[in-house]
């Protein structure tokens, strides 16, 4: 018996790691389908809504076409915010260098590390953000792929659905069409929230940069909107830019040090205060399982990883409260006792 528990566990295990090989080395495959998903599950209300404009037809087209509008409005947003960074930091190179010279002085004098010349300092800088802007390219290139999947696979949504409620289930136990429903409502919820938690971040990071006369205001608030949708991670990178960008615009350390403490204060205000009253009505984590969700996904797919980590994170929680021998996993994931407290083959309430 106990030779044959062990056998489980190592079996679980071997399965376990090889499907995370699976995963990471099916990246070209799976994210696009994972992220079609994700665009389908999300725009369904587009197609309810568009469903009064007439046959299925239309409402197919128009959702299309809102969708698209869409998504090109905002990687067009997107692209703008970082060449605008990128290309104001490379203009104004002589200045990042003589701040870089003053401050080896300032520490050389009092016994403080230095920092490498100004050039290699900014070559440095440059260069990571260029491999991040790859990073992000790279995702962007399988936008195509996304596009057919989509097309091409919103009008075969409610025909499979139906397919395999006919084929797989049977009319009092449809666990499978419930656990992808509620995945996808799941979805919805936490796109919903975090985009309005973004667009309050946007909108306090513009206004504060206004008020203190930092160049590029609209910038540092579009960036700090955008790595929103990075939980934690990108709260953190958003200060960053703008606080550099103040040592070459300002020059000294009062000015950039008042840019640092108030966008600070409104990433603090804003992920204790608001972000816990948007998020009861949306995905519920701890911050711990957010962060290890962020480094497991960003290590399996890059920055397509660190985006889709939580509502990924999310969807394997749900499906795992699922079944009875992954409901602990879920519970201890979750944080919440009432991850695992949905009877097996019911929906969950409320």
């Amino acid at each position: 018996m106990q030779a044959e528990f062990i056998r489980n566990r190592l079996l679980a295990v071997i399965a376990i790691i090889l499907t995370i090989a699976a995963v990471k080395i099916g990246y070209p495959v799976l994210m696009p389908i994972v992220v079609s998903f994700c665009i389908i599950a999300s725009a369904w209300p587009i197609k309810t809504w568009a469903d009064r404009l007439g046959p299925p037809a239309v409402s197919y087209a128009a959702t299309i076409i809102i969708l698209i509008a869409g998504l090109l409005t905002f990687f067009g947003i997107t692209a703008y915010a970082l060449s605008q960074v990128v290309q104001n930091f490379a203009g104004r190179e002589g200045e990042f260098r003589t701040l870089f010279e003053s401050y080896s002085q300032w520490a050389s004098e009092n016994g403080l590390p230095s920092l490498p010349d100004g050039s290699s300092a900014f070559q440095r800088i440059l260069s990571m953000i260029r491999a991040v802007l790859g990073d992000a390219y790279s995702v962007l290139s399988y936008t195509g792929i996304v596009a057919v999947i989509v097309i091409l696979g919103f009008p075969e949504v409610p025909k499979l659905a139906h397919k395999f409620r006919h084929e797989y289930e049977f009319e009092d136990n449809r666990v499978m069409s419930r656990t992808v429903a509620e995945m996808a409502a799941s979805l919805r919820r936490y796109l919903a929230m975090t985009t309005l938690a973004s667009l309050i971040t946007g909108v306090a990071s513009f206004a504060w940069a206004l008020v203190l006369g930092l160049d590029l205001a609209v910038i540092w608030g579009i960036l700090n909107f955008l790595l929103n949708f990075i939980p934690v991670i990108g709260n953190i990178i958003g200060i960053l830019p703008p606080t550099l960008y103040a040592f070459i615009q300002y020059g000294g350390w009062v000015m950039p040090l008042v840019v640092f403490s108030g966008f600070v204060v409104l990433q603090l205000f804003i992920s204790n205060f608001v972000y816990p009253m948007l998020q009861s009505k949306g995905v519920s984590m701890p911050p711990i399982t957010i962060i290890l969700s962020l480094l497991f996904w960003g290590w399996i797919w890059g920055v397509a990883g660190g985006l889709l980590a939580v509502p990924l994170t999310a969807m394997i929680v749900i499906v795992c409260s699922r079944f009875e021998p992954t409901r602990r996993f879920a519970i201890f994931v979750g944080g919440h006792e009432d991850a695992g407290s949905t009877n097996k083959g019911e929906a969950p309430r409320g």
